[in-house]
């Protein structure tokens, strides 16, 4: 069997993929890019898909700063913060003013990236050691809340973190999702065939799971859009759910949702955790 190629990226192939006035030293701190600026095939997939978020929220978060003085980011279940970070560097910093904010639960990744931050100067960037369903912010609110494979239930704890910090926009790439797929197990609704072998109901169980975190968000007045969010070559948790709120509530939303609950039997925790009115 031939070996893969796992060779680093040139450095100057590696420029051509960052953006502007982007820290090449940050990239350093965090272990994407090599002390000679190289990139691996590991860093450069990660890499693709932070910048490529960024990209998909700039709008987003142009708007935020276009409506306040302080714009507030929150990015949950940040693990190593790489996407904290990198949006700090293009966007915070830049702009000289706004906050973000970091959620993670485990010790060491916290002290990890305070490193990083104070190493780059990134003096509004914040960490919160906390699990997404405890966390709070000090002001009580976030303008946008990201959440990169935040796995299972995660993704639902950042939509219930979302609405208690009142989110004008939620980002959020769902990953691995198994409370829905259990549910299903042993169901003798009609539907059952959908999802008979454990494959299919895996499948299904992350199918349903977005389509009602969709139908959720819609029913609390956001406007959602659910995209493949890069290529597969690159990541198999590929939906994106970008999500614009607009007003409070849209009843037609709450009832599709109700619809969906009531024909599967299924009740998932995001629910229980913020029940609709």
């Amino acid at each position: 069997m031939a070996k893969t190629d796992r060779k680093p990226a040139k450095s100057e192939d590696v420029l051509a993929e960052l953006w502007p006035g982007q820290s090449i030293q940050l990239l350093k701190a965090l272990h994407i890019l090599t002390r000679d600026g190289a990139l691996n095939a590991d860093s450069r997939r990660k890499l693709k898909q932070v910048l490529h978020l960024a990209n998909l929220i700039r709008p987003a978060l142009d708007a935020a700063f276009a409506d306040r003085e302080q714009p507030v980011l929150a990015d949950l279940g940040a693990g190593k913060s790489y996407l904290g970070l990198v949006l700090y560097d293009l966007f915070f910093a830049k702009e000289g003013r706004g906050q973000v904010y970091a959620i993670e639960a485990r010790h060491d990744l916290i002290e990890t990236s305070k490193a990083s931050a104070a190493a780059s100067g990134f003096e509004r960037m914040h960490f919160v050691e906390s699990a997404i369903r405890d966390a709070r912010l000090p002001l009580g609110r976030a303008d946008l809340v990201t959440a990169l494979h935040a796995c299972d239930t995660a993704t639902d704890e950042a939509i219930v973190f979302a609405l208690a910090h009142d989110a004008k926009f939620v980002a959020l790439v769902p990953c691995c999702q198994a409370e829905i797929a259990a549910e299903l197990e042993g169901s003798k609704r009609p539907e059952r065939q959908l999802w008979r072998h454990p494959i299919q109901r895996r499948e299904f169980g992350a199918h349903l799971t977005n389509v009602l975190r969709g139908l959720f968000l819609e029913a609390h007045g956001y406007k959602v859009r659910i995209t493949e969010f890069t290529g597969l070559e690159h990541s198999l948790k590929n939906e994106f759910i970008f999500a614009e709120r607009h007003q409070r509530a849209n009843a037609a939303a709450k009832a599709e949702l109700d619809r969906l609950v009531q024909q599967f039997g299924v009740m998932p925790g995001l629910l229980r955790a913020a029940p609709l009115i």
